[in-house]
């Protein structure tokens, strides 16, 4: 597992990665994305285009993105660390979750925040071998926001097979790492499920989505499904101030989505 931040100035403690950074001032709003990026590679070019996918980033001014199908120095993109080179050209600091590994490199999540990442984890999540589906993580660090109050946040990216036995087991897990989190937890990601399936359902047992009435998601040139979702657990005293699916539909094939919490 490794441990990628966007500043040069480093310290790396024993199961934590913290950056000194200068914070913004206080505030009680965060606006949080989630956008699977598809390896930054457009679906109209087949090109790498990490400078399209930083700049549709950084035209949300998000504080903190989970950004889902990040390749790290694989074949297909060059041997290119796209969590690094997110990092540089948005200014965040950056965490890349290994999932699986791809073309001689990684494969997996990362997460983008303007605030200090603290303790990154890497969850494995559930498959069964017998379905030959990807290996699937969850990635989650705690965030101090500005005015001192901390929080969990998670990122992932649930099984795209047909069949939705390997996401029923991974919400599941994810759901029971929840339980443990003492923290405010805000997970976002792409889960590969539609609103009414049983995906979401247990989803919805154990986190407050942003919006419950959803917008599509993609394709993201001519959008028809939603499988896109920012939430968090109840008791967390956010407060969802919008909820909206950002048109951008020359960088991935899927649109990312931004909600404004107010905390």
């Amino acid at each position: 597992m490794k441990k990628y931040l966007s500043l040069t100035f480093i310290i790396i403690l024993t199961g934590s990665c913290t950056v000194h950074k200068s914070q913004v001032s206080a505030t009680n709003i965060i606006r949080i994305m989630s956008y699977n990026v598809r390896h930054c590679s457009p679906p109209a070019t087949g090109l790498i285009d990490i400078d399209g996918t930083a700049a549709a980033i950084k035209n949300q001014n998000p504080d903190i993105v989970a950004l889902q199908e990040i390749d790290v120095n694989t074949g297909r993109d060059g041997k290119i660390d796209e969590a690094v080179e997110l990092g540089k050209k948005t200014g965040m600091n950056v965490y890349f979750g290994k999932a699986i590994d791809y073309g001689g490199g990684e494969y997996g999540v990362a997460i983008l925040s303007k605030y200090n990442l603290i303790n990154p984890v890497v969850h494995k999540l559930p498959t069964l071998e017998s379905t030959k589906g990807e290996h699937r993580v969850l990635l989650t660090a705690e965030i101090r926001l500005p005015g001192g109050k901390s929080i969990m946040f998670g990122t992932t990216h649930l099984d795209a097979q047909g069949p939705p036995t390997n996401r029923d087991l991974q919400i599941k897990e994810i759901i029971d790492i929840a339980k443990t989190i003492k923290l405010p937890f805000i997970l976002a990601g792409d889960l590969n499920a539609q609103p009414g399936t049983n995906v979401i359902n247990k989803l919805d047992q154990h986190f407050t989505r942003s919006c419950q009435t959803c917008g599509f998601t993609i394709p993201a040139d001519r959008p028809n499904k939603t499988i896109d979702y920012i939430s968090f657990t109840p008791g967390s005293d956010f407060k969802v101030i919008s909820h909206e699916v950002i048109v951008e539909p020359k960088v991935s094939d899927h649109a990312p989505i931004l909600a404004v919490l107010k905390y």
